[in-house]
């Protein structure tokens, strides 16, 4: 996302995901529908995915980097994404990476895209788990609440960014884990969801833009028979949002608990 002029159209949403493919596999789904209600979205990748174990033929991690943001590119035009972005911080080790200096590159994006609406993970690490979702989801989190307040990263304003505070925050709730071990996924704590999009004909778009990354077939027939079953919706939670509110989706908050564990 070239920081180089001003975005303002309407409504604008901003995904942030951690490897290419994410953007198709777990928010395809709502970029498809933001973009069919008129919304400018654009999509934050942190890193290249060079450590993927899937290889697509690549000689080196230089090869595989290169692979997969052409990867990533096809797929936004199919998800009719028109500002996207995939920086280079290191595949695999996002949490061994300088916490702060991350947020206060997503609050710059925040600040020049001004979006309503930012996507991301949320801090379990999505359908696998992985550490780098969990990485994104927290600095991202961070850049939504501090994207507003003037205070933080004031140098921003020499360059034009006022302090801008998005509206509503969501994180991805997938309803399954890939996992090798059916019990220990059954006990593993995920974020819940209070949104459901159904995608409709959408559906297959989606897979379409999944498909884009070709280096990934492997993992696509994986997950294949679970997007068939799942597929037609994406489930998110509202993770914060301008005002007060309160969901009234509990009264006790040990309901559910089980206390023989």
């Amino acid at each position: 996302m070239a920081i180089c002029g001003r975005v303002d159209l309407a409504l604008r949403l901003l995904c942030v995901t951690a490897h290419p493919d994410d953007e198709s596999g777990a928010f395809g789904g709502a970029l498809l529908l933001a973009h069919a209600r008129g919304a400018e979205t654009a999509v934050t990748c942190l890193t290249e995915g060079r450590a993927a174990s899937r290889r697509g033929g690549a000689r080196t991690p230089e090869d595989l980097g290169r692979m997969r943001r052409a990867e990533f590119a096809a797929a936004l035009r199919v998800l009719q994404v028109t500002h996207g972005e995939v920086l280079g911080y290191p595949d695999g080790a996002l949490a061994r990476q300088n916490f702060l200096e991350i947020a206060t590159l997503l609050v710059e994006r925040i600040r020049f895209f001004r979006p309503q609406i930012v996507l991301t993970f949320g801090g379990d690490g999505g359908v696998n788990l992985h550490p780098d979702h969990t990485m994104t989801s927290c600095c991202a989190t961070a850049a939504f609440h501090w994207a507003g307040r003037s205070a933080f990263a004031p140098e921003h304003t020499a360059s034009g960014l006022a302090p801008f505070a998005p509206q509503k925050l969501y994180y991805s709730a997938t309803p399954f884990l890939s996992s090798a071990d059916p019990e220990a996924a059954a006990r593993t704590p995920v974020v819940p969801s209070t949104l459901a999009l159904e995608l409709g004909s959408l559906k297959e778009k989606k897979l379409e833009a999944f498909a884009c990354h070709r280096t990934q077939a492997a993992l696509l027939a994986m997950v294949r028979d679970a997007f068939q079953k799942y597929g037609g919706a994406e489930r998110y939670l509202l993770a914060a949002r301008t005002g007060f509110h309160h969901a009234p989706l509990e009264g006790d908050m040990f309901e559910g608990i089980d206390d023989r564990g």
